[in-house]
């Protein structure tokens, strides 16, 4: 991979930091809502997890998350084409949901849209029913708001903006935080589809405004055209990992790897680390990204999946039998590395010499 400095999400026009900078606010303000409920809705889980987690009696507990497809959508209204678009929008909630031991129940949308184009409307819709029916979940209701004056697309009149909420069902006693993770558990990961549905930004820099590359060019390390590979839908991780609950494997930890990379492992859990010895393969398109972009391999860490959309810390003895049910289920399982003992918790990406520090939030060179 590359090293030298080029383009970077911060000069992409996402400052993180800032960010980050707001997150710090705005948490300690909801967290002080808390108190607000005891026994039904009473918070089990910290705001920072991949969902919150509320009770529901003394068993169970509500999982909540909400989220959007980000601007993997500009590539959709170029194209033309919003039929996928919805399986993006069910995966991003549904594989934050899965995290935390919850089964994944029903959903909600919401467009903010420029125009109400019925055609679109419903060509959205038809992803959204794929993706429901991939993750077995049933979607109950949303909203439509029609703000012209606030929408604008990459074309006139198809502006829209596409999130969701997702709610699901965990045994209290069966919440995945990390808190079991033991040294030298396995560090086992998943393979993405491509970029999923995070770093466009960075991505259409790079590609559509630095290059000029239109989205019907075939490239070979593809295997198809750019615009094909850049509307692939965000794998939905929920089958196989609710038939390893089924079967009883002892999962410790998840980490549903979106924009930040691997610092997802950073979510939950406390006094572990991680080493990757070993790494996937880039897919084409993230090569294409680093070499037209001249961007360093950290930063790529940093804001990309790089081929690896789910982790799961699992102890030694369950690691084939995940395997089995991950191909099983049409995806790759990597043995990326294990965890260990770091008050520090740094994650060392040895093929890279990289190496991701916590409080920083961000992956450095270590030599």
């Amino acid at each position: 991979m590359a090293h030298r400095a080029g383009i970077t999400y911060a000069n992409s026009g996402v400052d993180m930091q800032k960010e980050d900078r707001a997150m710090e606010r705005i948490i300690p303000i909801f967290e002080e809502t808390h108190r607000y409920r005891t026994g039904v809705g009473k918070c089990v889980a910290k705001i920072g997890h991949f969902a919150g987690i509320v009770q529901l009696n003394s068993r169970q507990a509500l999982a909540i998350k909400t989220d959007g497809v980000g601007t993997k959508i500009f590539i959709a209204e170029l194209l033309e084409k919003y039929d996928t678009i919805g399986i993006d929008c069910v995966a991003m909630n549904v594989n934050d949901i899965i995290c935390t031991g919850a089964e994944p129940i029903s959903f909600e949308d919401y467009i903010a849209i420029q125009d109400p184009d019925p055609d679109i409307i419903e060509q959205i819709a038809i992803g959204l029913k794929k993706g429901a029916e991939i993750a077995k979940i049933n979607i109950v209701g949303g909203e439509t708001a029609v703000v012209p004056e606030m929408i604008r697309g990459m074309r006139e009149g198809v502006g829209f903006d596409l999130a969701g909420m997702c709610v699901g069902i965990v045994d209290i006693a069966k919440i995945i935080d990390g808190s079991r993770v033991e040294e030298g558990d396995t560090l086992l990961g998943i393979s993405s589809s491509g970029l999923h549905s995070n770093g466009y930004t960075m991505a259409r820099r790079i590609l559509l405004e630095k290059m000029h590359f239109d989205l019907d060019k075939y490239f070979d390390e593809l295997g198809r055209a750019l615009g094909e590979e850049l509307l692939e839908p965000t794998y939905i991780y929920v089958p196989e990992i609710l038939q390893m609950f089924k079967e009883n494997l002892n999962i410790k930890l998840m980490a549903h790897i979106t924009s930040r990379g691997f610092l997802n492992l950073y979510r939950v859990g406390k006094g572990y680390g991680y080493v990757i010895e070993e790494l996937p393969e880039p897919a084409g398109i993230f090569k294409l990204i680093q070499r037209y972009g001249d961007v360093t391999d950290e930063e790529m860490c940093n804001r990309f999946n790089m081929g690896i959309g789910m982790c799961m810390v699992l102890p030694k003895e369950d690691v084939d039998s995940a395997t089995q049910i991950i191909e099983k289920h049409g995806k790759d399982a990597f043995i990326l590395g294990h965890a260990r003992r770091d008050p520090e918790r740094k994650i060392q990406i040895k093929p890279l010499g990289i190496v991701g520090i916590c409080k920083e939030q961000v992956f450095k060179k270590y030599r």
